[in-house]
């Protein structure tokens, strides 16, 4: 009888004994969004080398591609061990007070990170790879504004300060909780964070240092468009895990991303094409990889907010308005920004980022806008962040440059310009003589 008595406890406890298990087991990744996520940080890392790299080197003179392409490598490196050691934590860290504008310093060099730690519902490790990709590639793409001129020295030290003091607060602001976030900015993967602020940069970058010798008079045409074609390509079937991979997830916000990626940059590129067809009787090979690069930073901020719709539009807007601002900052202002970033990913990051506030309205087949009810409201927080983000980054690259100018000196002689980047500052030749 006594026996009997026990056996009820007993029974009961190796039942339960599953259920409480499982509710102290830690929380387990979710492997399909882990592994696409991963895919996507290789894509990412990818745009910027090769594909970057080699898009910039077809675009300069053959006396300086090999700088372009050191200037590409070296930033990855460097810009990949700040975010270790502090850009991702001041991005995404608990700032507490001041979480508002800038995050903490609990997660430097990862101390804090354990191994099975999670964002979201992949491991803490993950995220931090995929954003660190975007931290490389945007002060990667500020090369563009000042190509052929400035010295070695100055572009890593000008990357690191850029990035600490510019793209970090700017991308916590809108993707690490911070202000920008609250009043409800809409930028899938980085209309603002990236296009706007990079090309702010390169415009502010192209002004302090200056025109090229001989610009606009001497022609400067790309010495391989082949290499530039390549590179474009590449950028292309990078940018799917640019902005897919922004879903963080393996869903069906990554897989409309992945598609208003594609019909911006198809829209882009003959858009582009078309209208330099009229203007100049032909089309050219240049332009239609730039229509398309500049469909695929416009439709960024959108990409999966919008539907295909709204992308062909996005799109096709982006070739009309980036191809007038190029024509106006080269041609009538004569502003040497060396590879198009300013009116490309600068004026392209402004409108797709404005656009993304209309287009998003789910009347317009959209997913919806975060926070504001209706499109002038949105379009009011759009431009606001647009606006402090421009104006940040204005100010702040301006102050390092002229900081810079002073300790070690911005722009090479024009002997070693007239000579070339790739023997003056590195000692080696892109092609033998």
């Amino acid at each position: 009888m006594r026996a009997s008595i026990y056996r009820v406890p007993a029974a009961l406890g190796f039942l339960l004994c599953p259920l409480f298990a499982q509710a102290q087991a830690p929380a387990a990744p979710d492997t399909g969004d882990t592994a696409w996520l991963i895919t996507a940080t290789a894509l990412v890392l990818f745009m910027t080398i090769p594909g970057l790299a080699l898009f910039y080197a077809g675009l300069v003179r053959s006396k300086n591609v090999l700088s372009v392409l050191m200037q590409c490598f070296a930033i990855t490196c460097l810009v990949s061990l700040t975010w270790l050691a502090i850009g991702y934590s001041l991005t995404f860290g608990d700032g507490g007070e001041w979480q508002g504008f800038i995050g903490g310093v609990d997660k430097a060099f990862l101390l804090g990170v354990s191994r099975d730690a999670l964002s979201g519902t992949v491991p803490e490790t993950v995220f931090f790879m995929f954003q660190m990709t975007f931290a490389v590639i945007t002060p990667a793409l500020v090369i563009g504004g000042f190509a052929e001129r400035m010295k070695f020295a100055a572009v890593l030290s000008f990357t690191l300060l850029w990035l600490l003091f510019v793209y970090v607060p700017i991308a916590h602001w809108v993707w690490g909780g911070g202000w920008l976030a609250k009043l409800g900015v809409m930028d899938y993967a980085g209309g603002i964070v990236v296009h706007v602020s990079a090309g702010m940069a390169a415009l502010v970058c192209a002004l302090v240092l200056g025109k090229r010798r001989g610009f606009p008079h001497t022609a400067m045409a790309p010495h391989s468009l082949p290499y530039a074609v390549t590179g474009a390509g590449m950028l292309w079937v990078g940018w799917f895990g640019f902005n897919a991979g922004s879903a963080l997830a393996a869903n069906g916000s990554a897989g409309m991303a992945m598609l208003t990626t594609h019909m911006g940059a198809s829209a882009g590129a003959l858009a582009w094409m078309m209208i330099e067809w009229k203007k100049y009787g032909k089309p050219s090979m240049l332009g239609v990889v730039t229509g398309m690069v500049a469909g695929l930073g416009t439709i960024t901020p959108a990409s999966g907010f919008v539907g295909p719709l709204g992308a062909v539009f996005i799109g096709a807007s982006a070739g009309f308005v980036c191809f007038s601002a190029t024509q106006l900052l080269k041609r009538k202002l004569e502003i040497d920004d060396s590879l198009d970033v300013s009116p490309v990913h600068g004026v392209g990051g402004v409108l797709g980022s404005l656009l993304t506030g209309v287009f998003a309205a789910v009347s317009l087949g959209g997913s919806g806008f975060t926070v504001q009810s209706s499109i002038g409201a949105q379009l009011g927080v759009q431009a606001l962040g647009i606006a402090a983000a421009g104006a940040w980054c204005a100010s702040l690259t301006w102050v390092i440059l002229k900081v810079l100018k002073v300790v070690v000196g911005l722009r090479v002689a024009e002997e070693q310009e007239t000579e070339g980047l790739d023997l003056a500052e590195h000692g080696e030749r892109g092609y033998s003589p």
